[in-house]
């Protein structure tokens, strides 16, 4: 994530774009990922219609008190991945925001757990709310976490 470059993408940009190509821009870098990804050291590595993943590595600086990863990284990357997806799925001029999520945490993540990969699916889509759940695995494919959000869709 070196040569990744972090911000916000300007408003007028943005409603220049359609929802998809704007992820697809945080996916391949042509836009800035936003500033909590640096922070937690996440990537948004693929998107496609309906369809977002984001990886990171769990470091020592993501333990909690107990040892083990906090449940929050967890929920940024869900949140990250379920999110994008709905936003995949907006025209030029529409954004959407959460409204909720529910997040459920299977199995302790430490730093040897080794790559975390979020995949975020749209489930519905329509005028004005959009859902998804999100799965959160390891490099072998074992379930860690999941989740669903519900997702405001509105005009700019």
């Amino acid at each position: 994530m070196s040569d990744r470059h972090y911000g916000t993408v300007d408003d007028a940009r943005r409603q220049e774009m359609s929802g998809l190509e704007f992820v697809q821009g945080l996916a391949d870098g042509t836009l800035p990922l936003n500033t909590i990804a640096r922070t937690l050291g996440y990537d948004v590595t693929a998107a496609s219609k309906g369809r977002v993943v984001v990886t990171a590595m769990p470091t020592e600086a993501h333990l909690n008190p107990a040892g083990t990863v906090h449940g929050g990284l967890s929920a940024t990357l869900l949140d990250s991945c379920m999110g994008l997806a709905v936003w995949s799925m907006l025209d030029k001029g529409v954004a959407q925001t959460t409204l909720e999520f529910k997040i459920s945490l299977l199995r302790p993540i430490t730093p040897a757990t080794g790559v975390l990969r979020a995949e975020g699916n749209v489930l519905t889509y329509g005028r004005r709310i959009g859902s998804a759940e999100g799965r959160i695995t390891d490099a072998g494919g074992r379930l860690l976490a999941h989740g669903t959000t519900t997702c405001l869709i509105f005009q700019v």
